[in-house]
């Protein structure tokens, strides 16, 4: 196991962790969670030998072997396979100490030792699953997002992200007794993240992970190692899990008890807004389902340092962007021997659809799919090749894109972006703007190109939000986001009136704002007829075709589109495309039965609170005292509950209507 006995740890002369001490067994998979600089990195460095701790012990069996990723990969000419396998010593070693064998084999002195060395390497070689590791980092490396065409090329041919993907594959591949991670997602799209999930679910060792999607914790995690205020606490289950926990510590705490019930209040203006807003089932009920967790969320997040919101655009305009028979891609370059200069590449053919007010899209599909191209054509950015790229007279945008972190001024201090922004306007009511994104104190006059990845990210998103865009264009606004930050955004995002599309793979993020969701593939955007845990699915379904040789992958997407899909388009946006099984009966009847068995459930939460409700309301000690507001609310949520139990009820009821019928069928 891990012990640690009164630890404490420093980086650079501040002390991060005092008096820790607890342990963790083996076969565990931790999460590590806090806030951005609280030690979380110094803590995977303290395991590695890299650090030194100031007091106490760490202790680990010494014979466990450990991976982890590396932070850089220099620009090396070997095959990308053979990087991969590389991560597993033993076998490199073996296969060295083969080589040197057969070669001493051929010394008639040495030969007969020579053949009991070559019999015992090729003996362990088995015990090791030596002869399908070829087979095993091919599987990994396609987990992850590479192409058999990829294997072969040299390590310096692929990009930065790229290349962190194939030190992850390499770390992977070792066969350890303890992996740590430290944030693993930050350069996969959903596909890879969704791979990793089930591959890191599988690792029989000890998983000490550091991640700020919170989805991938769940899905991960049974045990969550927590930072704060200088203590490392343990917490038994994911993070959802830690959270309730958190929650009803802090509930306890009457200081935050006017906060809770501020944040609460909006929580519940969002919730009301969104119900009478929702129409597209599948997509309802995922959002119904983390919902009914947002309250616990709101608890654990009571005292989170970051507090803003959108302001209410100004005006609308209806269509905010209209896109009409577009083609979009790039000229190739007009240098001399480019046999394709002056050419356009397309990447969309007869792209069709209209962006409203109330638009919340969000967008799914691989690295290399389009995804970012669409944003660029959105944002004006870029220009299609042909057709109409038309804005509304009143559209105003918001745009977010990692490039756009370059546009900060890396001399200049967040009080000076905003100076620049709004000359006018009060010096302290921007510096209490800042504060609402965690700048305070030296930090709002500090030069922001010492600032991490997050901190010039919560610059780049304050900036944004302060010009009161009508349609919000985000592409991986989480990237470098602490769990604290990314809850924050959500919540500002569920509550602006705004329209959005969004890139992200942060579930969480897509779940609880968006309202529908675009599969880009195959050069079109289609509707994907389904919520994330039905592309899930797919993506596992597809991969199993193509195991099987009944998939094809694109060079643009990675993925065949679902075979219904048709491409959106200003008439046939409300038409939804289907996943592949649902053209046949069991098809049908398998979201029919998930939506029942999530309105059962949500139906008996809602009829046990207005039980309780009733029995409060026939107190008649509560109409006799002074709390009228109090006996306001209780009948506000009576009529609230009432009203949803009755929708609730006419849903389940014509549901299983659509289950007997597709039974006869």
């Amino acid at each position: 196991m891990i012990l640690l006995r009164d630890l404490g740890f420093s980086r650079n002369g501040d002390a991060l962790v005092t008096g820790a001490t607890l342990q963790m067994h083996p076969g565990w998979k931790v999460g590590l969670t806090g806030a951005n600089g609280c030690g979380k990195s110094s803590f995977l460095g303290l395991l590695r030998g890299e650090l030194h701790a100031d007091r106490g012990d760490l202790e680990r069996p010494p014979n466990w072997v450990l991976a982890h990723v590396a932070q850089d990969t220099p620009a090396l000419p070997d095959a990308a396979l053979e990087f991969v396998l590389d991560g597993d010593t033993e076998l490199r070693q073996i296969e060295r100490d083969l080589v040197a064998a057969e070669a001493s084999h051929d010394n008639e002195h040495d030969a007969h030792h020579a053949g009991e060395q070559i019999g015992l390497l090729h003996s362990r070689l088995g015990e090791i699953d030596g002869y399908a590791a070829p087979a095993r980092a091919a599987s990994l490396m396609h987990g992850l997002g590479f192409t058999d065409e990829d294997f072969q090329r040299p390590v310096a041919e692929f990009s930065g992200g790229w290349r962190v993907r194939l030190n992850l594959a390499r770390a992977l591949m070792c066969r350890s007794d303890l992996l740590l991670l430290d944030e693993p997602t930050n350069h996969l799209d959903l596909d890879a993240i969704i791979w990793l999930e089930a591959w890191l679910k599988g690792y029989p060792g000890t998983l000490i992970l550091i991640s700020h999607d919170r989805d991938f914790l769940d899905v991960v995690t049974t045990h969550i190692l927590a930072i704060e205020a200088g203590k490392m606490q343990l917490f038994t289950g994911n993070y959802s899990a830690c959270e309730r926990a958190r929650a009803e510590r802090l509930a306890n705490d009457l200081a935050l008890a006017a906060k809770q019930k501020r944040e609460a209040a909006h929580l519940q203006s969002y919730i009301d807004r969104f119900r009478a807003k929702a129409s597209k089932a599948r997509q309802a009920q995922s959002r119904i389902k983390m919902l009914a967790k947002m309250g616990d969320i709101i608890a654990a997040h009571i005292d989170t340092p970051f507090s803003f919101s959108f302001p209410e655009p100004t005006g609308f305009s209806d269509p905010l962007l209209l896109v009409d028979d577009a083609k979009v891609g790039y000229d190739a370059p007009c240098v001399p021997g480019n046999p394709l200069r002056g050419q356009a590449t397309a990447i969309f053919e007869k792209l069709r659809f209209t962006l409203r007010p109330d638009s919340r899209i969000g967008l799914l599909g691989r690295n290399g799919a389009g995804k970012s191209t669409l944003m660029k054509l959105l944002a004006g950015e870029l220009q299609p090749l042909a057709g109409v790229r038309e804005a509304g007279r009143n559209l105003k945008l918001g745009y977010f894109a990692q490039h756009q972190l370059e546009q900060l001024r890396p001399a200049e201090s967040p009080l000076w972006h905003m100076i620049k922004l709004e000359p006018r306007t009060r010096e302290q009511d921007l510096r209490n703007y800042l504060g609402g994104f965690d700048f305070r104190g030296d930090m709002v006059d500090a030069p922001c190109g010492r600032f991490s990845g997050g901190e010039k990210t919560r610059l780049a998103l304050a900036l944004m939000i302060r010009t009161a865009p009508n349609l919000l264009l985000l592409d991986e606004p989480t990237n470098h986001l602490d769990l604290e930050m990314r809850e924050a955004l959500t919540i500002a995002l569920q509550e602006t009136e705004a329209g959005m599309v969004l890139v992200s793979h942060d579930r969480h993020l897509l779940r609880a704002t968006c309202d529908e969701l675009w599969l880009v593939a195959d050069g079109k955007v289609t509707p994907f007829d389904g919520d994330l845990d039905d592309y899930a699915e797919w993506l596992a379904q597809d991969r199993a075709a193509e195991k099987k040789g009944g998939g094809s992958r694109n060079s643009a997407s990675g993925k065949p589109a679902p075979a219904a899909a048709k491409p959106v388009s200003q008439e046939s946006a409300p038409a939804r495309s289907a996943c592949p099984d649902a053209r046949s009966a069991g098809g049908q009847r398998r979201p029919l039965l998930k939506e029942s068995e999530k309105l059962e459930q949500q139906l008996a939460e809602w009829q046990g609170e207005l039980k309780l409700l009733e029995t409060r309301l026939a107190d008649p000690s509560l109409y006799a005292g002074p709390e009228a507001r109090l006996l306001d609310e209780l009948t506000l949520r009576q009529a609230l509950l009432t009203q949803n139990i009755g929708t609730a009820e006419a849903r389940w009821l014509e549901i299983h209507e659509l289950l007997e019928s597709t039974k006869e069928n």
